[in-house]
């Protein structure tokens, strides 16, 4: 059986650094220095338990009680960090690198990709908006759509939900649309070649035999 990885987006994985939240803060607009320490601070909640993930699985396994309760925590932060978020957009709109720094910015992406599918869904449009104005990452957006494609039943575009057989203990890529063309979806909005992408899972990305698998691959983000 297919389970879906949780995709954790660790600040120290490559998908991160594509964000640009590791880049040198641009001077931050003084008006909004309150607003970067909040969204800094959702920032470091999102990720704290997600640090945790490895050690703990490796300890105690994938499926033990002590993962559980990491998830629960991890879950429950998740729902306190979108009210929060819920309160900040609402009256600030997507905050970009020019107002908070690049790091502070990501945090809003980073909160939504971990919310719930109603929360995703309503703040699609505006991570749109704020991406063709230069406020987000055109490839945060691709991996925003994605996961929203897959929890729709749809396969995805840019191959970056990855889930987890445990069955055979191995990564896959989850149901991909045409996977010949996926690079140079990629490409254009800045994310690496999918083979590059896909090693951190030790995934050996083979486009043939993929599609050879792909009708028989499970969306697990289906309902």
């Amino acid at each position: 059986m297919m389970k879906t990885l949780s995709f954790c987006l660790f600040l120290l994985v490559s998908g991160a650094r594509l964000l640009a939240a590791d880049a040198p803060a641009p001077s931050v607009d003084p008006r909004y220095a309150a607003v970067q320490a909040e969204l800094l601070a959702l920032l470091e909640a999102d990720q704290a338990g997600r640090r945790r993930l490895d050690e703990v699985e490796k300890k105690h396994g994938r499926e033990s009680a002590e993962m559980q309760r990491l998830w629960a925590e991890i879950d429950a932060t998740d729902a306190a960090n979108l009210k929060k978020l819920d309160a900040l957009l609402a009256q600030h709109g997507w905050l970009g690198p020019k107002e908070v720094g690049a790091r502070a910015s990501s945090a809003i992406f980073y909160v939504i990709q971990h919310a719930d599918f109603a929360a995703q869904k309503k703040y699609l449009p505006l991570m749109r908006d704020a991406v063709k104005s230069g406020r987000a990452s055109a490839a945060a957006l691709a991996m925003l759509e994605d996961r929203l494609a897959l929890r729709e039943g749809r396969r995805q575009t840019y191959g970056s939900q990855i889930g987890f057989d445990e069955t055979t203990g191995t990564h896959d890529v989850l149901p991909l649309a045409d996977p010949a063309r996926v690079d140079e979806r990629r490409a254009a909005v800045g994310l690496p070649p999918l083979a590059d992408y896909v090693k951190q899972w030790n995934i050996v990305w083979d486009v043939a035999d993929y599609e050879r698998r792909l009708p028989t691959l499970k969306n697990t983000f289906a309902p």
